[in-house]
């Protein structure tokens, strides 16, 4: 998505749940609100982790794509 413009980037490609959220809890406690994360994983259990964790912690998944094996995920860290 051409125009996305993450602040942030998580390369949790080759890891198997639950490292990818757990990584993703770390980066995102350490944004500030309304910006944005982009998350590459291989890991296919991130299609529901990665949702859930958004949905749980009141996290913007505003977009998600697959490409072949790689997950693409932009997540923006909700307002303070």
């Amino acid at each position: 998505m051409s125009d996305i413009q993450p602040q942030h980037y998580l390369d949790a490609t080759g890891l198997l749940c639950p490292e990818p959220v757990m990584l993703l809890h770390g980066k995102v406690r350490d944004m500030a609100p309304g910006e944005l994360l982009e998350v590459r994983a291989t890991d296919p259990s991130t299609e529901r982790d990665i949702p859930k964790f958004c949905q749980f912690l009141g996290h913007r998944l505003v977009d998600r794509r697959q490409d072949g094996e790689l997950y693409l995920y932009w997540i923006e860290k909700k307002p303070a």
